[in-house]
């Protein structure tokens, strides 16, 4: 199986080649990223963990210009953003379930006996932890970590 890296490599070529025109941009940016990265750690190539990681702060630069565009009065150019946001989500694998990410609040608020909502930092901290590398949302992991020590105390 391929990693994130060689797919959005292999599928650049394919773009260049059918000259599929905002994909081959918004790919060219990745790559761009990529090899920035891949100067600065020295490494040959990245994990996909690390590509999860510069693909969300991507996906966040692209919404924030959108929404950024929007309040100027710029749809076109939000619109472009936008359409680049969702050419980056298509390499980002399928974000953790809620049911998963609450199963994990639970253990780790038996694991630290987290007392309420002055535990979140701790709590946070190890869910986070145990779903390093993989596609998960902090807000959501937030919110759901609030709720979960608020029953609490």
């Amino acid at each position: 199986m391929p990693t994130i890296q060689e797919t959005i490599y292999n599928d650049m070529k394919e773009a260049f080649k059918s000259k599929k025109e905002p994909n081959l941009s918004t790919l060219r940016l990745l790559k761009s990223e990529i090899q920035y990265e891949l100067t600065k750690s020295g490494a040959k190539e990245l994990s996909d963990p690390i590509m999860i990681q510069l693909l969300k702060k991507n996906l966040s630069q692209r919404k924030e210009s959108a929404s950024e565009y929007k309040r100027a009065g710029r749809e076109d150019l939000a619109r472009k953003e936008l359409e680049e946001a969702t050419i980056i989500e298509l390499y980002l694998p399928n974000e953790v379930a809620i049911e998963t990410i609450e199963a994990a609040i639970q253990d780790a608020i038996k694991i630290l006996s987290a007392q309420g909502p002055s535990d979140a930092g701790k709590v946070m901290g190890k869910v986070m932890q145990n779903f390093k590398g993989q596609n998960i949302d902090g807000s959501k992991v937030s919110e759901a970590v609030k709720k979960a020590l608020q029953a609490l105390g």
